[in-house]
């Protein structure tokens, strides 16, 4: 296949992989940053923040597969890639991407019980618990990227083989196929609609439950002090489920060239956000962060 890219002006080409690369070596420092943080300090050895280790490694791995290439045809113009790459790609990206949907419905739950049932947290919330989740989100994950790989490269491919996109991704790619692809297509938006769904809607469910509790609290510190525990993982949620929904729960012939905007937004800005979100608007990421570097500088 050949990635036709994000553009094919030649002048455009060495400023969006410096912008590209930076962003890239930002979403890297962040997250495994954000990671080795919560490895370290002892505060944050909670449920939340294993989730967050996890959703962070997500979007290492995530970013991993789509930047290097995109940044590989920037550079040096070799915009080609093979048949089992493509394949290897988008299986990726679709597990991941899965994942994500997983764990933030599992962070959201969390923050649900934590703040709806604070009594019974560490029994319902427990390390088994939190180990269960993880693995289901994989799990499913896994069997997702599975079905949707399967589809998308079941049939044979014919004419000149140019995916207008800068990865491998369902749209462009099966615009490619000699087949009818109809069939294929229904089945990939209606698994895509359950998992983005399904896991929106057990978000949205948590959080229901979290403002009717939140505004039953007589003390405004309390409120406060829980719209804040919750504003990180919210803001979040929205900067990925927006995108993702935009280009995936829309009808094949309704997709367009701002795809490649959106796209460009949920698989590189948004994952470089993540960390920023979770550690500047979150007083405990903070504080653990601040003592890292008194120790550090006291070395």
């Amino acid at each position: 296949f050949l990635l036709l890219g994000i553009t094919d002006a030649p002048w455009a080409q060495a400023p969006l992989f410096w912008l590209f690369l930076l962003v890239y070596i930002v979403t890297l420092a962040g997250n495994i940053g954000l990671m080795f943080l919560v490895w370290v300090a002892p505060n944050l050895h909670t449920p939340m923040y294993f989730f967050l280790t996890h959703f962070s490694l997500a979007d290492v791995c995530y970013s991993t597969v789509i930047s290097p290439k995109m940044l590989t045809g920037l550079l040096f113009g070799n915009k080609t890639i093979s048949w089992a790459g493509c394949v290897a790609q988008f299986h990726l990206f679709a597990f991941f991407v899965t994942a994500e949907c997983y764990l933030l419905a599992s962070m959201a739950y969390d923050r649900h019980v934590a703040i709806c049932h604070p009594l019974r947290y560490v029994k319902v919330v427990s390390p088994r618990a939190c180990w269960q989740l993880v693995a289901w989100s994989y799990l499913v994950a896994s069997i997702s990227a599975l079905i949707y790989t399967s589809l998308m490269f079941g049939g044979s491919f014919c004419g000149p083989r140019h995916v207008d996109h800068f990865f491998c991704d369902v749209s462009p790619v099966l615009r490619l196929a000699c087949s009818d692809t109809r069939g294929r297509e229904v089945t990939i938006f209606a698994l895509a609609t359950a998992n983005g769904l399904g896991t929106s809607v057990v978000i949205l469910l948590s959080y229901g439950r979290i403002l009717h509790t939140v505004l039953g609290m007589r003390s405004a510190p309390s409120r406060a002090r829980a719209f804040h525990t919750c504003a990180s993982h919210l803001l979040s949620v929205s900067v990925f489920y927006r995108t993702l929904f935009f280009m995936y729960l829309q009808p094949a012939s309704r997709h367009s060239s701002r795809d490649k905007v959106a796209s460009v937004f949920y698989t590189v800005v948004s994952l470089m956000l993540n960390p920023f979100i979770y550690s500047l608007r979150n007083k405990e990421v903070r504080a653990a962060l601040g003592k890292c570097r008194r120790r550090m500088l006291n070395r």
